[in-house]
């Protein structure tokens, strides 16, 4: 059985990081994945899927350090279903993207000080500008954003 989900897209806010009452760190953003196509009178139409991402660990870490609102992410994970009851006693169900590499695509970020930052250490996954896009199956200068 496989369990596996890859996302191309933008992060919708800043990462929320959090670290667990066991010392385990925990980040938590959105991204988006943007599709673009022609509807029947052939007018380009853009359609946007947001979807919730949870990293762990080092992942966790690295997405607090270098991934700000914007930032281009190739990421791969798994898909996890969950539910809660809410304040007014209603289920709430919840699907979430356990991220379990993600390699950031963006340029150089900004850090709060103004000064350029660069990864020391890169989540495993494909780099674009190398020959792995084709080895992955993507061009970026293809990318929708």
């Amino acid at each position: 059985m496989v369990n596996k989900v890859i996302l191309l897209g933008k992060l919708g806010k800043d990462p929320e990081f959090k670290t667990t009452q066991s010392g385990m760190s925990l980040a938590k953003f959105s991204l988006a994945t943007t599709e673009k196509r022609k509807n029947q009178q052939g007018e380009l139409q853009e359609s946007t899927e947001w979807h919730r991402i949870t990293c762990w660990a080092r992942q966790a870490e690295i997405a607090r350090d270098y991934l700000r609102k914007g930032s281009k992410v190739y990421l791969e994970g798994r898909i996890h279903y969950d539910s809660y009851e809410n304040k007014e006693g209603h289920k709430v169900y919840t699907t979430d993207i356990i991220a379990h590499t993600f390699q950031m695509l963006s340029g150089r970020q900004e850090s709060p000080q103004g000064q350029q930052q660069a990864p020391q250490e890169r989540a495993p996954g494909p780099v674009a500008g190398t020959n792995n896009e084709k080895r992955y199956g993507y061009d970026s200068s293809d990318l929708p954003f």
